[in-house]
């Protein structure tokens, strides 16, 4: 999906039947209207040898990938279809975020969500905003999203007593201490401390419920 400017937008389709390349099948182009008053108008473009069957494809497949009704808002977004949606407990919301820890670039922002998917299954949407002349792509073995699951409840903040932040530091002062004191040596020289995950795990062990069943959690 590529961003022209000026209202543009472009989908490519594309199958790799044999393992060795990329042939693209149609392409999509949406035409925004000036001022965004008018409806947006769509060309299609076959690869292929065009007949009724594969044009009436063409027109129902690319609401299957993209949200043709958030394409533009802002200038540039375009909205990528999940595979999966959720309904979530009483009480817990649905936050629709990028990839963590995608560092290839270029790579575009995309904007956080929050939703209540307790009462409203909403669909699972990642909303990319591409700059002129930029495009994403996507397969069907490619993350395009994450999703996390939060509870709505109010937080209140309150100033810590001289206990609690004494507490704080002390806890903190013990863990670097050990921490420096688990140090290993890589064979390549390098220094590391696996004190955290040590203690993740271990804290894990402890803590998770034994039995049971999965009620009350997110089910896609």
């Amino acid at each position: 999906m590529g961003y022209e400017g000026e209202g543009r937008y472009q989908l490519v389709y594309s199958v790799n039947t044999k393992g060795s390349k990329w042939e693209p099948v149609f392409t999509v182009t949406y035409l925004m209207p000036m001022g965004g008053i008018g409806a947006t108008k769509r060309e299609i473009k076959m690869h292929i040898q065009d007949t009724p069957q594969t044009r009436e494809i063409a027109y129902l497949m690319p609401e299957m990938f993209i949200s043709q009704d958030d394409m533009g808002t802002p200038a540039g977004a375009v909205t990528l279809r999940g595979a999966w949606n959720f309904q979530t407990p009483q009480g817990w919301d649905t936050v629709y975020t990028p990839v963590f820890n995608m560092i290839e670039r270029p790579f575009a922002p995309m904007l956080v969500i929050r939703v209540e998917t307790d009462w409203y299954v909403h669909d699972s949407e990642f909303r990319y905003v591409l700059q002129p002349g930029e495009t994403i792509s996507a397969s069907h073995s490619m993350p395009i999203g994450q999703v996390i699951f939060v509870p709505r409840e109010e937080i209140t903040f309150r100033d810590g007593t001289e206990e609690e932040i004494a507490a704080r530091h002390q806890s903190g002062q013990a863990f670097y201490d050990e921490k420096a004191r688990m140090k290993v040596k890589t064979p390549y020289g390098l220094e590391y401390s696996p004190h955290y995950q040590s203690t993740s795990r271990r804290k894990k062990v402890t803590t998770e419920p034994r039995g049971g069943d999965a009620a009350g959690e997110p089910t896609a």
